[in-house]
């Protein structure tokens, strides 16, 4: 029996065609490229066993057919393409043409990946700045697309090792580069790093962001990696200012003690953006934060709602700052707090509603009451000034018609214009605005004292009594008694001999708005004494001036053996406003 050498052929190719790993199709000849070229015009000549499974189609059910009843556009082109199946249900091919005496198809299914990947898609990837690459295990290679190229000052194409870029990255980079790609792989999950490298060319130092994937073959081992990179100097330049700008920001609200807050409206939610919030209120992290609701109902003290309310209303209404002041109670120690409070509401657009409302908190309690204390110290010492000039009035007056020649005058007024600015320097010195009596007693007694003034021993003072602050309004007063009757012992009395003797001695009693103080001066051992036959200006302070300024009951006696007075004296109520500490 003959061979037909030429049959053999025809048959193998014929067995190849059918049993091709992909689709193959002959179809007429036709022109597909030319624009507004109809694809009914061709017929499916003759199509293998594989085109027909994958278009959904029974074996040599597709000759005869139109190419148009396949095809999704009304033209043939290469490249990949959406086809109809049978059912109808659309699939992506890739189509690639070869022409003849007919014009063969070779038509490959691919998965929706790979569609997403067309050409055109190619376009969009650099209009986005991504440049893509891909490494190959085998070579050691990068391959990079032209927009990678150009990124990275290389090249297209396979033009970059690791080991080139690994000297252009730096090692402490190349090394956390290389355990974030490591635990990726190990999770088989893509990953993603931004670094610092020179780029070939102009060694220009650029920020890079890259994205990969590993990429693996049949038996499951690392065949290489795809990915793109991006330049993103600018934008992490800009982000990196951004940060440096909040973290200034947030180190200037904390030296300023603000606390940082966001009130989301809708939600009427609250984010307390800094500890100090937290502080401010009185709240811990558990006790979680508060929304205005809760703000104006529970916390804020009710003589203040309205106007906080209305500061709202106004800043919504006038798209202005927002400025507000307030007690609140803070609800670690239950005590009232002054707030001081400034925002800005955010809104999505000119005309719409705010969305949030961003702004600060200050605690101006302290500040408050140093305004409110200075306030009264300056009242005080417009009054302090108003009483003492009318006292150094009445001292000028008093001595001057007193005085027997200018020397008497001169000293007489001197040691009461001394004795007088004594008892406002300790007035001055002391925290409360009031001056210690056993001081004022030891500032004019000490020059005649002969050892301690505790009464013990052969000492000519004795001061006995507990320890009591005498308020600004009755110490100039009383200072200016204690003078008149050291001086008044000294040029008379006691301490104008030396064997005289001084006793002081003073209790605090019940009584008054702080108590009564009972004080008494006691003179002995000095020349006798008689009852003055003219009122100085020394008896005139004691008897007006403690009665009228003071409001005290002054009684004085003058027995031969030495002079005596006693007075009671109501102690005003100390003034906590005036208090720094308080």
């Amino acid at each position: 029996m003959d061979h037909d050498p030429a049959a053999s052929t025809i048959d193998l190719h014929r067995v190849a065609f059918e049993e091709a790993a992909v689709g193959l199709a002959i179809v007429s000849a036709h022109d597909h490229s030319v624009p507004g070229s109809a694809a009914h015009e061709s017929t499916i000549l003759d199509a293998n066993r594989h085109l027909c499974h994958l278009l959904g189609y029974g074996a040599g059910e597709l000759v005869g057919m139109p190419l148009s009843d396949l095809l999704d556009r009304p033209s043939l082109v290469d490249g990949v393409q959406r086809w109809r199946r049978a059912d109808g249900r659309p699939v992506d091919v890739r189509v690639r043409r070869s022409a003849g005496l007919g014009t063969s198809l070779v038509v490959e299914a691919i998965d929706a990946d790979e569609a997403v990947r067309a050409e055109q898609n190619r376009e969009a990837l650099i209009a986005a700045g991504l440049g893509e690459w891909r490494w190959d295990r085998g070579t050691g290679l990068v391959t990079l697309s032209r927009r990678a190229g150009q990124i990275l000052g290389h090249p297209p194409g396979p033009s970059l090792s690791w080991t080139d870029l690994r000297g252009r990255i730096g090692e402490a980079e190349a090394a956390r580069i290389a355990d974030v790609v490591r635990e990726a792989l190990a999770a088989g999950l893509p990953y993603a790093v931004e670094c610092r490298l020179r780029r070939a060319g102009d060694d220009r130092e650029i920020i890079v962001g890259t994205r990969g994937q590993a990429l693996f073959g049949p038996d499951g081992g690392l065949t290489g990696m795809v990915g793109v990179v991006q330049d993103i100097t600018t934008r992490v330049e800009a982000r990196d200012a951004l940060l440096g700008r909040e973290q200034r920001l947030r180190v200037a609200t904390s030296l300023a003690r603000l606390g940082i807050f966001e009130w989301h409206m809708l939600e009427d939610h609250a984010i307390w953006e800094n500890e100090r919030m937290f502080e401010i209120f009185g709240r811990t992290a558990a006790d979680g934060t508060v929304g205005k609701t809760e703000f104006l109902n529970e916390l804020l003290h009710p003589d203040d709602r309205t106007a906080v309310r209305q500061a709202i209303s106004t800043a919504l209404r006038d798209d202005e700052i927002l400025h507000a002041t307030g007690r609140i109670r803070r609800k670690s120690d239950g005590t009232w707090r002054t707030i001081d409070m400034a925002g800005r509401f955010e809104r999505d657009a000119p005309n719409r509603l705010p969305r949030r409302l961003i702004g600060v908190v200050a605690d101006v309690t302290d500040r408050r009451h140093a305004e409110e204390r200075q306030t009264l110290l300056i009242r005080e010492l417009h009054h302090r000034v108003k009483n003492t000039l009318a006292t150094v009035q009445a001292i000028v007056g008093s001595t001057a018609r007193t005085a027997s020649s200018i020397e008497s005058f001169y000293e007489a007024f001197v040691g009461r214009i001394m004795s007088l600015a004594h008892t406002h320097s300790v007035l001055t010195e002391d925290t409360w605005q009031t001056a210690s009596l056993r001081t004022l007693l030891v500032n004019e007694l000490k020059p005649y004292a002969e050892g301690a003034m505790d009464g013990a021993g052969d000492g000519r003072i004795a001061l006995e009594g507990p320890p009591i602050d005498l308020a600004s309004e009755i110490a100039v007063p009383i200072g200016m008694a204690i003078h008149e009757l050291t001086t008044n012992a000294a040029k008379y009395g006691a301490l104008s001999t030396r064997s005289g003797r001084v006793a002081v001695t003073w209790q605090l009693l019940p009584g008054g708005p702080a108590g009564m103080l009972r004080f008494a001066w006691q003179e002995s051992h000095g020349p006798p004494v008689q009852p003055p036959r003219r009122q100085g200006f020394g008896s005139r302070l004691l008897q007006r001036v403690l009665t009228t300024q003071v409001q005290a009951e002054v009684e004085t006696e003058y027995p031969p053996e030495g002079f005596r007075l006693t007075m009671l004296a109501p102690l005003p109520k100390r003034n906590d406003a005036l208090n720094p500490l308080a």
